[in-house]
């Protein structure tokens, strides 16, 4: 048993596609990136959290889609930490993939990828891109983990 406290996020998480490509969000001085969205608060719907968080991070409103699956996560740092990530299909009317969307936040950066360049660029959890292969070839939702 750890003396580790423990901490459980649970997330709402957009995958947005314009042009074959991917937004993904940098944290600024992280190693990994990982799709826009962020926590559900207590008594918010997934789909009401990501509209949130979307307009919090771009400052632009999403129109959410369908949802497409889930990938649980752990990792410990000072916590045993576990989470919980809802993926949905959203789109940004005018959102152009020839430049990144400008942060409101100034801890995160945005790119644009392509499914083929994903793997190159430490995406979190590691689940995330086997969703997004599955969902956009049968269209069935998606399970995924990265505990084993």
């Amino acid at each position: 048993m750890s003396d580790r406290k423990e901490r459980f996020h649970y997330l709402a998480r957009g995958v947005i596609r314009v042009d074959g490509k991917v937004l993904l969000a940098h944290q600024i001085k992280a190693d990994n990136t990982f799709l826009p969205g962020g926590h559900i608060e207590h008594g918010e719907n997934a789909k009401t959290a990501l509209v949130r968080e979307v307009e919090e991070e771009l400052g632009m409103t999403p129109v959410v889609g369908r949802f497409i699956g889930a990938v649980e996560h752990a990792w410990m740092d000072d916590y045993n930490n576990h989470e919980i990530n809802l993926l949905f299909e959203v789109a940004i009317p005018g959102l152009d993939a020839s430049e990144a969307p400008e942060s409101q936040e100034g801890h995160l950066a945005f790119i644009w990828f392509t499914e083929e360049e994903l793997e190159g660029h430490n995406v979190l959890p590691g689940p995330v891109i086997e969703c997004l292969k599955a969902c956009k070839k049968d269209g069935k939702g998606f399970w995924g983990s990265s505990i084993k």
